[in-house]
């Protein structure tokens, strides 16, 4: 029987991996490029191939280093180092353009490799989660924590994109397990600071929102139920090891940025005095400072029909709300109830529970409203939480040290309503995971009435435009395209419309009546059907009125006019 229960747990994840890489390499094999991947990449190569991270300004190099890792191994692969770009301030978007749809020709492959290690940080990620749960609640709820954020369309969306944002989480978790650990120990144990300060390290140089979670972590470490021993005392010896993990960081961070050495390049006038010294990471140092102009506002944010350069307070709660799976809303709140009612389980609970909250209310302050994936770090917190919900003890008789065999029924359907829900969510909306929207927003045909960029509409259609095309005998459209991906690379005939940063110049110099479009087949992506870029929106207000005549994925919307 012994051996049995070893071996069962590997019976039920292998099965679960299986259908995760079915799920995610059948997805991105259809999707073209998303407005950033290019970006991503570019950085990722000119690091390895330069050893010099100038264009890793807003994102750091470690998640765009592992995703161009694969990319190397192909033959003839030309950086442009010797285009202009590389020597502008800013000329990371121009250089990526030139890398992947000038210099090189071979997109496809370019960019299915640069996605895999996102996969595999994907399933990481799972694993992480699987690791933390099975300690705090054990193993059943290590396994059950697994499923639930592995299936996540939302992990799985951006699980199969070359960018920072699900890379950026996993070694932020991975950090928080780390300090955990640490913050177990009544005493000292200095392997164990030495792991939490490289989890820090990685953490920070694989995104830069990752830094949102140092005065989080401080708070985590004042938490009374977490260590060992009298409380002040406990308290501040975890605040001690925090600050000693972070120094230890530092020179991982440094390493992770190639030992840069030069002269800072701040702009805003008070730190631009700065720029006449040298020192460690001048790009890291600067990332910083652009990050905190970004999310003064600035950048155009939709909500629900509605415009904002300076952000919406509403957003994030929205779109927690409408992407975030219904089963999983309601796991969340169960656990968190059942679970901070326990009070043999309080204190676990609320260290997962004290980040999530705490970032979700830093995220609402912040006016950079472009996507659910800011929201991402908060996903395997609550995960984890609602793992902890089929722990012992939990639903039934708390007080008991097991679950009474009569409560048995309602574990189960607890767990099969929520394991459930989310496969046939996935099921529903696969391959085009990144559209996802529950029902409280109408679904995800709906979504785009709801927020748009990369919650529905990243340019990741183009290539199910070209196989719509000739499934239906079009030979040309007229075409809105949001997206930084080329369509004559495809082989797409196209009247150009405004677009965005493509034809961006057409916004002003329109190519048609929008008050009497000519006739003719209308393919406008759901981004910029909104005018984004527009204060008085007069561009396709014509189309905005009316239903679409039909669907590529749930990004580009299809109208024919006759």
């Amino acid at each position: 029987m012994a051996r049995v229960a070893r071996v069962r747990p590997t019976w039920l994840v292998v099965p679960a991996v299986l259908l995760f890489f079915f799920l995610v390499l059948d997805s991105l094999v259809g999707d073209s490029p998303t407005m950033d991947e290019q970006n991503h990449l570019a950085r990722g190569l000119a690091w390895w191939r330069t050893g010099d991270p100038r264009l890793s300004l807003e994102h750091p190099p470690l998640v765009n280093a592992l995703s161009a890792l694969p990319v190397l191994a192909l033959p003839g692969i030309r950086l442009p180092t010797d285009h202009p770009s590389w020597n502008q301030p800013e000329g990371w978007y121009a250089f990526a353009e030139q890398l992947l749809w000038v210099y090189n020709h071979d997109v496809t492959r370019m960019i299915f490799l640069a996605r895999l290690p996102i996969v595999f940080l994907t399933l990481g990620l799972a694993l992480v989660a699987y690791c933390f749960a099975n300690q705090l609640w054990g193993r059943p709820a290590g396994l059950i924590t697994f499923y639930l954020l592995l299936f996540d369309p939302n992990i799985l969306a951006h699980g199969r994109y070359t960018t920072t944002d699900v890379g950026g989480t996993a070694f932020l978790f991975l950090a928080v397990f780390l300090l955990w650990r640490l913050w177990q120990m009544a005493g000292w144990q200095w392997r164990r600071v030495l792991a939490a300060g490289l989890g820090l390290g990685l953490a920070f140089g694989s995104k830069l929102s990752t830094l949102t979670f140092v005065p989080i972590l401080g708070l985590m470490a004042l938490w009374p139920p977490v260590g060992q021993g009298w409380y002040w005392r406990a308290a501040g010896r975890r605040l001690l090891q925090l600050g000693l993990a972070g120094l230890l960081s530092l020179p991982v961070l440094w390493l992770i940025f190639a030992l840069e050495w030069g002269p800072f390049r701040f702009q805003t006038p008070p730190l631009a005095a700065l720029n006449q010294a040298s020192g460690p990471m001048p790009t890291f140092w600067a990332g910083i400072e652009q990050i905190v102009r970004l999310s003064g506002g600035g950048r155009p944010s939709f909500l629900l029909g509605r415009f904002s350069d300076s952000g919406f307070v509403a957003y994030f709660p929205v779109a927690f709300l409408v992407k975030t799976p219904l089963p999983a809303l309601l796991l969340f709140l169960v656990a968190a109830g059942l679970l901070l009612k326990d009070t043999a389980r309080r204190g676990r609970a609320a260290f997962l529970l004290l980040p999530a909250v705490l970032y979700f209310l830093l995220s609402i302050q912040s006016a950079l409203n472009i996507g659910y994936r800011h929201l991402l770090p908060m996903l395997p917190f609550l995960y984890t939480l609602a793992g902890g919900l089929f722990a012992p003890g939990v639903i039934g008789q708390m007080e008991q040290p097991k679950p009474l065999r009569r409560t048995d029924w309602l574990r189960r359907a607890v767990l099969a309503v929520a394991l459930a829900g989310l496969l046939l969510a996935d099921l529903f909306i696969h391959p085009h995971y990144l559209s996802y929207f529950n029902l409280l927003a109408g679904g995800p045909a709906n979504g785009y009435n709801v927020l748009i960029d990369s919650n529905v509409d990243w340019g990741q259609d183009l290539l199910r435009l070209q196989e719509w095309m000739a499934a239906n005998d079009v030979t040309q459209v007229k075409l809105a395209w949001f997206g930084t991906a080329d369509p004559a690379y495809y082989g797409i005939a196209y009247e150009p419309l405004p677009g965005l940063p493509r034809h961006f110049d057409l916004w002003w110099e329109l190519p048609f009546d929008p008050a009497d479009p000519a006739p003719g087949i209308y393919a406008i992506s759901a981004s910029n059907l909104w005018e984004l870029p527009l204060a008085e929106k007069t561009v396709f207000p014509w189309f905005r009125a009316r239903e679409p005549d039909g669907r590529v994925g749930y990004s580009i919307l299809i109208y024919h006019v006759r």
